[in-house]
C-alpha cells in the first residue's frame, strides 16, 4: 500500500485532480492523509500558495504534481508508476469527482 500525505485546503480543485491522477497512474491501494493547511497558521504560511503538495512516507515532497510529467517522474522514482496507464501517450482518464467539489472556480454538489 502506498502512503501519501496531501497538503490541501477545502475546495482545491487542483488537489482533487492530483488525487485522481495518482489513483489512475498507480493502480495500487493508497492510504491518504489529507492535511488542511488553513487550520494551522504555520502550515498556511508554508504551504498556502504551494498547494497541492504531495509527500511520501519519507517526507519527500512534490509541488505542482498536477503537471502530469512531474507526477509521473515522482511516482516512477518510487517504483509506483503503472507504465501501462501511459501506454497510449495521453493523459490518463481521471474519474469524475464524487460529492461536493469545485472546478474552474464553480462549486458543484453531486
Amino acid at each position: 500500500m502506498i502512503r501519501l500525505t496531501l497538503y490541501t485546503t477545502q475546495g482545491c480543485h487542483l488537489c482533487a485532480e492530483l488525487e485522481a491522477q495518482v489513483a489512475a497512474l498507480t493502480r495500487q491501494p493508497i492510504a491518504w492523509q489529507r492535511i488542511e493547511v488553513a487550520d494551522d497558521e504555520t502550515l498556511l504560511a508554508y504551504y498556502g500558495e504551494r498547494i497541492p503538495v504531495l509527500a511520501d512516507d519519507a517526507g519527500n515532497e512534490l509541488e505542482a504534481g498536477y503537471v502530469l510529467e512531474r507526477l509521473c517522474d515522482w511516482l516512477r522514482a518510487r517504483g509506483w508508476l503503472d507504465e501501462s496507464a501511459l501506454s497510449d501517450g495521453t493523459k490518463p482518464e481521471v474519474p469524475a469527482p464524487k460529492g461536493r467539489h469545485q472546478r474552474d472556480g464553480r462549486r458543484y454538489l453531486g
